[in-house]
């Protein structure tokens, strides 16, 4: 390239850019187009630049003058990182101090084979060695189910997590979490529900009690949100965590059950399905005092731990959520009403006779025999239908219709399980229509309610005539022990206490005397009452070859404390009546009661029961 240099003499410009070209060309010999060129390009460099450099100073302006706060607080705010902490729900204790549901550390974990340095059959035998449960040969197959993403489990244990991850091989992803944990597997199951993945109560007091197993975080930033500072690289500056954060209160949530009781109660429940083929059963205890229910099982039941691996109809408790009808074990309860309204004393006389015919339909004792004018406690101690309509029959229709609705059989009792069901009650209009409808309610069918409801006015019965609320959760507990927080329960007189007692008596009767007799326990007083009652079908008819069993019991009658009650849905076989199925199983569990609560004998062991009395 030519350099040129220009003469410092002045140059006039000419009338044109052509001819003032051509003076520079003339003057300058040296000076070509390739030159002016090349001045042309360094002046547009020049404009360039200090264009940008205009630009960028205006540019800063804005950003440090104009619009500096709201670039600072938007820098902050990339600082910041807003989260939800875990907060874990509160554990659940028995009447004991039992822990029975708490939350834990566990590892989700995934694997991938083709990963693996060591072969995949060293792995397998590695792996069982750790997850105890876990055969050789299935994790082998799981193993060889595919080359990456395999889920070798979601709930593994914190301390096989720790140990896989000593292994330090190759393939592994563990993702530590928090799950709900059950000590004690399906014992408690109907009364404790799950919690799903999402850690939301589905099911039995993890579902209705949400409230009081999730921990209060109003004291906490933002309530359940909290906000931390990070350095450039991501990680949370120690000194930006906020005052609190771990400050969480050691409330538990204390139920009334006894897992002691709760033991024998499911193992007596689940014999005796076993023995008789039953579709299902449950057995309740219940304190007559205050409603608190001691135990409490239903069979067949699941595993909260693994809830996934069961059918859905599994996480009902039946006893709370399905109604049936009661059969004789109704029966002492409609005494009671009679009793009640005057129209009996317990020393009147009804007529047992074998069968009767009201509106047309035949009504006949079980037995089909009837023992003629008899007492009301021998109207018991045989379970006589028919005995049953002639005292009924004293009562109003309308007013027996308004003592039943006073009992309460289609309305909630309100009892802390979800999914409580009411009972079912014919229309009055329907019910005092005919002589046929309050004659079937005499001796317990016509009318549904629950199995709890039916243990909540035996209850009444027991303690006085007071119906309680029946209830598992005792309140809310600190670490010394001190109830912080306790439910309201209402309660109200549905029984004379004259009447209540006179019942009682009765009962007692029917266990030493008569289809009680198999309830019978050495040295104590027990009440008790028999019931098979037909299965309807939905529809309005009974099934032919379907009832249920049932027995409901109070100990003891000379100091009453304890309604026990079982009842078998469709026991199979020929000899199955409330005596023979559910009684035994009331036996089994009044003497685990007699065991673990202390109860001291009614008389001297040994005595003759026909002294009892």
């Amino acid at each position: 390239m030519n350099v040129f240099k220009l003469n410092s003499q002045k140059i006039n410009k000419p009338a044109s850019s052509k001819n003032w070209f051509n003076q520079l060309k003339n003057e300058n010999p040296k000076f070509t187009s390739l030159n002016f060129d090349f001045l042309v390009r360094l002046i547009i460099i020049w404009l360039v630049l200090m264009l940008g450099a205009t630009g960028l100073l205006w540019r800063l302006y804005q950003l440090q003058i104009k619009q500096g706060d709201e670039l600072t607080k938007k820098a902050k705010q990339q600082q910041t990182y807003n989260f939800r902490p875990y907060i874990p729900r509160r554990s659940i204790v028995d009447s004991r101090g039992n822990v029975i549901a708490l939350d834990k550390v566990v590892y989700e974990i995934y694997v991938h084979p083709n990963q693996f340095v060591k072969t995949k059959e060293e792995v397998a035998q590695m792996l069982s060695d750790i997850l105890k449960d876990r055969d050789k040969n299935e994790i082998l197959k799981l193993l060889n189910s595919r080359n990456s993403g395999i889920l070798l489990g979601k709930n593994i244990t914190e301390d096989q997590g720790n140990k896989i991850k000593e292994l330090s091989l190759n393939g592994f992803d563990f993702n530590r979490r928090y799950a709900r944990f059950y000590p004690q597997g399906e014992l408690l199951a109907d009364i404790m529900g799950y919690v799903d993945t999402e850690h939301s109560g589905q099911a039995g007091i993890e579902y209705s009690q949400e409230k009081l197993l999730e921990r209060d975080v109003s004291s906490l930033p933002m309530k359940s949100m909290l906000t931390v500072q990070k350095d450039g690289q991501g990680a949370i500056i120690p000194g930006s965590l906020p005052d609190g954060i771990v400050k969480l209160d050691d409330l538990q949530l204390k139920l009334t059950l006894d897992l002691r009781l709760q033991r024998a109660v499911r193992e007596a429940l689940k014999n005796q399905l076993k023995k008789f083929n039953g579709k299902r059963g449950t057995v309740i205890v219940m304190d007559v005092h205050n409603g608190a229910i001691i135990a409490l099982a239903c069979e067949p039941t699941y595993n909260p731990n693994k809830y996934s691996l069961y059918d859905f109809s599994l996480y009902k408790n039946w006893s709370v959520t399905d109604t049936y009808e009661p059969g004789s074990t109704f029966k002492p309860l409609n005494v009671a009403i009679a009793l009640d309204e005057g129209v009996i004393t317990p020393d009147s006389l009804a007529l047992d006779a074998p069968s009767i015919n009201v509106d047309g339909w035949p009504i006949a004792n079980a037995s089909k025999t009837g023992k003629g004018w008899v007492s009301i406690t021998k109207v018991l101690e045989v379970s006589s239908n028919t005995g049953m309509i002639y005292i009924m029959r004293k009562i109003n229709r309308a007013k027996y219709y308004q003592r039943l609705q006073e009992l309460g059989l289609n309305t909630l009792m309100g009892i802390d399980l979800p999914f409580e069901a009411t009972g079912y009650l014919k229309p009055k209009e329907i019910f005092t229509a005919r002589d046929i409808e309050p004659a079937v309610s005499a001796f317990g069918q016509g009318f549904s309610l629950t199995p709890l409801k039916l243990v909540q006015l035996h209850a009444a019965l027991a303690n006085g005539g007071k119906l309680v609320t029946p209830h598992v959760v005792e309140g809310l507990v600190n670490a010394e022990g001190e109830l912080k927080s306790v439910p309201k329960l209402p309660s109200k007189q549905i029984f004379s206490e004259s009447s209540a007692h006179s019942v009682v008596k009765m009962m007692d009767s029917v266990v030493a005397n008569g289809t009680g007799a198999a309830a019978q326990i050495d040295g104590y007083h027990i009440g008790g009452k028999t019931g098979t009652a037909q299965k309807d079908d939905g529809k309005g008819r009974y099934l032919a070859n379907a009832k249920f069993t049932s027995f409901v019991a109070i100990l003891p009658t000379n100091d009453p404390q304890y309604v026990v009650f079982a009842v078998v849905d469709e026991p199979q076989g020929g000899n199955t009546f409330g005596s023979t199925v559910a009684a035994p199983v009331v036996k089994e569990v009044m003497n685990s009661i007699i065991r673990v609560k202390g109860i001291p004998p009614s008389y001297p062991i040994g005595l003759k029961k026909d002294k009892k009395k």
